[in-house]
């Protein structure tokens, strides 16, 4: 966000009503509201699967029309800072996690339980009580989880065996994560393993993930601590096993090309494109999916990727369409069309042994399971503080990508950049 824009917003929301009415209990007539979305911008990210359910949500409320705006995940927040400083308020907004405290504290979003009051605690029943937690800003809800995921390791299961390798037993630790990658690329010349943790889309939940399931952080309260020994050494183990040939050397924004090509054998990034591999694999290789793999015994601390839905509106009436929205998008219906069609966690997880939901399809695609399995260890993916949090964020990221890829020693880099980073923090207290 420039200066400028930045300095307008603040401006904008300042100017803004110190209280509000309440939400409308009812729609009477008939109301427009904004959706914007990132799945809307993409066909690998669900653009039908999301267009579909705007069309079922209008079909069954029909005073509500929605109009999307769509926008890639990384350009969306700043289409709604824009519109808001352009004065078209934004009503219902899909946000990654990393924009949760800026969302809450200078954006406008309501907080849900103010908003809906009993209706949120109705709403939340079966849903699962870690993924809402992902939302929460000071014990309240700003942010509905939507759709999200947690970092499983695709496989091309004839690389496996073309190196010898067994994939009914994928590797379980990044130990073997090594042994692996280096079988693969000695012995069948493609490439083997690549984390999806750097590259131009948002991996830092594959980045955190890998810190937090090493037992480190990337942050205590305002303190930074990315460099710290147990999530420095997370870093550290990626550089080994680039250093051993283990770890592709490819560019990080071709990534996914790399493994929907057949060329990479093992590939740790989101389960939302999981329908993308599919259907690159069919019929070029056999495609597997595996837990992300733990430093030794250790239990893996997988974090979220994907968005929360936030209430922007300002207006009573748009508040009560756009809270029907969000229930519609995060309800059984709509979980059953997100983790079918796009491949996203369901929220609420009783749909899953339900055969008018999900069952018949978790049955017919095992390829879920572990991504399932590892909602029990879900660990938020943590969201920085402040006005200088997206570059705070991207210093970090840079700094470990330079760590893991660069030639200097790994802690040094690290280091240096938290320093730099910990100056553009909020002071304590």
């Amino acid at each position: 966000m420039t200066r400028s824009l930045s300095a307008a917003l603040a401006a904008t929301m300042l100017a803004a009503p110190a209280a509000r009415a309440e939400m409308a209990a009812t729609i009477t007539e008939p109301v427009t509201i904004t959706f914007y979305s990132y799945n809307l911008a993409s066909a690998g990210l669900g653009k039908e699967t999301t267009e579909g359910l705007i069309a079922d949500f209008m079909a069954a409320n029909p005073l509500i029309t929605v109009e999307p705006v769509a926008a890639p995940s990384n350009e969306i927040l700043s289409r709604v800072q824009a519109d808001i400083v352009a004065g078209q308020q934004p009503d219902v907004a899909q946000l990654v996690f990393r924009d949760l405290i800026y969302a809450a504290k200078d954006l406008g979003a309501q907080p849900f339980e103010d908003l809906a009051g009993d209706e949120l605690a109705v709403h939340a029943e079966g849903m699962v009580p870690n993924g809402l937690a992902l939302g929460r800003v000071d014990g309240k809800t700003y942010g509905l989880a939507y759709t999200f995921s947690t970092p499983v390791m695709f496989i091309n299961a004839d690389l496996f065996r073309a190196a010898g390798l067994d994939p009914d037993q994928p590797p379980r630790t990044w130990a073997e994560v090594k042994a692996a990658g280096i079988a693969i690329h000695e012995k069948t010349g493609k490439h083997g393993f690549f984390p999806g943790a750097f590259g131009p889309i948002d991996g830092t939940f594959v980045y955190q993930s890998l810190v937090m399931s090493n037992g480190g952080k990337v942050r205590e309260g305002n303190k930074l601590t990315y460099a710290e020994p147990a999530a420095a050494g997370a870093v550290t183990m990626l550089r080994d096993l680039r250093d051993s040939g283990a770890y592709a050397d490819i560019d990080v924004a071709a990534h996914m090309d790399t493994f929907a090509s057949g060329d990479l054998g093992m590939f740790l990034f989101t389960s939302a494109i999981q329908s993308r591999m599919q259907k690159a694999a069919e019929g070029n290789f056999e495609l597997r999916v595996a837990a992300m793999p733990s430093f030794g015994d250790k239990p893996t601390a997988p974090t979220n990727s994907g968005s929360a839905l936030f209430v922007l509106s300002q207006d009573p009436v748009k508040q009560r369409a756009a809270w029907e929205l969000t229930k519609f998008l995060t309800s059984k219906y709509a979980y059953t069309q997100i983790t079918s069609k796009i491949g996203y966690l369901p929220l609420r997880l009783d749909i899953v042994d339900d055969p008018q939901y999900l069952k018949d399809w978790v049955e017919a695609n095992p390829m879920i399971l572990p991504n399932l399995e590892q909602l029990t260890r879900l660990t938020p993916n943590v969201a920085f503080p402040g006005p200088n949090y997206r570059q705070v964020e991207s210093m970090m990221k840079d700094a470990a990508a330079e760590a893991v890829l660069g030639s200097g020693d790994p802690v040094a880099v690290l280091k240096a950049a938290q320093e730099r980073g910990q100056a553009l923090m909020p002071a304590d207290g």
